[in-house]
């Protein structure tokens, strides 16, 4: 459905969660290096689980040869800076989610060339952010909503339980 991009992420629990995610969601998972971790990180696949196996998983050396791989996609950057509020953008199938690393964010020159297409996910106080892998599980289930969950089962596991 989506593509996530992980700029530079440095908490290896973060991106084993995110890998959980993106396997629920179908969303595939963009990587660019440096990664603060290994990805044979025994934190990293126990915080994925198993789910290494069922996620699109793709490796970069730098944000630009994301761009140059998907000239003609839509990329929304998520930070705290961001004018407009996530759940404003409208969502399609294919977008690009781009999320910066857990410490800085997105590089400022990559939020002033894109102004109009940064996102913020609100707050209330001095809060200075959510944790990374809760913002991404955020942005990918507004854009799965507002995409009417085409192509999932929206049902209850109804079987799982004695309702009367």
């Amino acid at each position: 459905m989506f593509n996530i991009v992980l700029v530079e992420p440095e908490i290896p629990q973060n991106t084993g969660n995110i890998v959980r995610t993106c396997a629920a969601t179908g969303c595939a998972l963009h990587l660019v290096r440096p990664l603060g971790f290994e990805v044979s990180d025994k934190y990293l696949k126990r915080a994925g689980l198993d789910y290494w196996k069922d996620c699109n998983i793709l490796y970069y050396d730098g944000f630009d040869e994301v761009l140059k791989k998907f000239p003609s996609s839509s990329f929304y950057f998520f930070t705290t800076k961001g004018r407009k509020r996530y759940s404003d953008a409208a969502f399609r199938d294919g977008d690009f989610l781009v999320f910066g690393k857990e410490t800085r964010g997105l590089p400022e020159e990559l939020l002033k060339k894109n102004g109009d297409r940064c996102l913020r996910i609100p707050m209330i106080g001095e809060t200075r952010s959510l944790n990374l892998s809760n913002s991404v599980a955020l942005a990918v289930y507004e854009g799965l909503r507002q995409n009417d969950f085409k192509g999932f089962k929206t049902e209850g596991r109804l079987h799982d339980l004695d309702w009367d």
